[in-house]
C-alpha cells in the first residue's frame, strides 16, 4: 500500500513516500516560517525520485497536531488540495500518536512530548497492545511540566523535543516514587515515516477523513476565539479553502518528471 505522508506540526518539515513499511523516499528539513513555500516542491521532488505519480498512490496521510498552528494549516490545506485533484483517500493521524509509532513494541506507557507556547508542552500517553495496535491512555493535553507529571501513573518511557527542552522542569516536578525512562536521539522530532506507518494502519481499517477536516490544535487560536464570539466564518476555514483550490490547480497542471534524480 503506497502513501504520501506529510508532517508539518513543528518547524521541522518531514515528507515521505511509503509502500507499507518500506520507505521509498524521504526528505526532512528545517522549515521555520517556510512550510508553505517548501511543501509542494518537496512532494513533487520525492514523487520524481520514486518514479511515481500521485494517482499511483493508495492514499494521502497528514499529521494533524497538536503543534504549530501555521504548519498544521499548511499541511492539511495542501493535502486537501491533492485529495481534490486526485480523489485519493485522506487519512488524518494525531502527531503524538505518530511519534509513539517510533517506539513500536515498547512495553509500558509511552509519553511523547512536544513544545508549545511559552513554558508549556503538548503530551499524550500511549501503550502498545497485544494486538500490535497503539492504545491511547491519556488524550492530548497542553500545559505545564507539573501538569504532565500528574497524568503519569507508573514507569513511563518519555521522549520528544518537548522533553529535551523541559527535562529539568519535568524532573523537578516528578514524584520520587515515579520512574521515567528517557529516550534520546532521532525520536525527538516527529517524522513523516511514522505518520505514514500509522496512516497505513488507519487506511486498512477504513478510517478515512470526511469533508470536514480540522487540525488538532488542543488550544484554540485567537482567530478561532474571534470566530466564536462573532458567529462569522472562520478565517482558518477561508484560508484552507483558498490554499486547497490553488494546490489542486497546481497539482493538475504539474507535468510528470522524466529526468532521473539521485537519492
Amino acid at each position: 500500500m503506497k502513501v504520501l505522508a506529510v508532517e508539518t506540526a513543528t518547524s521541522w518539515q518531514s515528507v515521505a513516500l511509503l509502500d507499507d513499511d518500506r520507505v521509498l523516499a524521504q526528505e526532512d528539513q528545517e522549515a521555520t516560517g517556510a512550510h508553505g513555500a517548501l511543501l509542494l516542491p518537496t512532494i513533487t521532488r520525492l514523487l520524481a525520485k520514486a518514479g511515481l505519480t500521485l494517482k499511483q498512490l493508495n492514499g494521502l496521510v497528514c499529521s494533524i497536531g497538536p503543534g504549530s498552528f501555521t504548519g498544521l494549516r499548511v499541511g492539511t490545506a495542501t493535502l486537501l488540495g491533492l485529495r481534490a485533484a486526485t480523489d485519493l483517500p485522506l487519512v488524518l493521524v494525531p502527531t503524538l500518536e505518530a511519534m509513539a509509532w517510533s517506539l513500536r513494541g515498547t512495553s509500558g506507557p509511552i509519553c511523547p512530548v512536544l513544545p508549545s507556547r511559552k513554558d508549556e508542552i503538548y503530551w499524550a500517553v500511549f501503550r502498545w497492545g497485544a494486538d500490535g495496535l497503539v492504545e491511547r491512555l491519556v488524550s492530548e493535553h497542553v500545559g505545564s511540566p507539573q501538569a504532565l507529571v500528574q497524568t503519569l501513573t507508573g514507569a513511563t518511557t518519555i521522549f520528544g523535543e518537548g522533553w529535551t527542552l523541559m527535562e529539568p522542569a519535568i524532573r523537578a516536578a516528578l514524584d520520587p516514587a515515579l520512574t521515567i525512562i528517557p529516550v534520546p536521539g532521532d525520536s525527538a522530532r516527529p517524522s513523516a515515516v511514522t505518520v505514514g506507518q500509522a496512516g497505513i494502519e488507519r487506511l486498512r481499517r477504513g478510517e478515512i477523513a470526511g469533508d470536514q477536516v480540522a487540525p488538532l490544535y488542543v488550544q484554540r487560536t485567537e482567530a478561532e476565539i474571534r470566530y466564536e464570539q462573532s458567529g462569522g466564518v472562520s478565517p482558518v476555514a477561508r484560508r484552507q479553502a483558498r490554499v486547497a483550490t490553488k494546490t489542486a490547480a497546481r497539482a493538475v497542471r504539474q507535468p510528470r518528471s522524466t529526468g532521473k534524480t539521485r537519492g
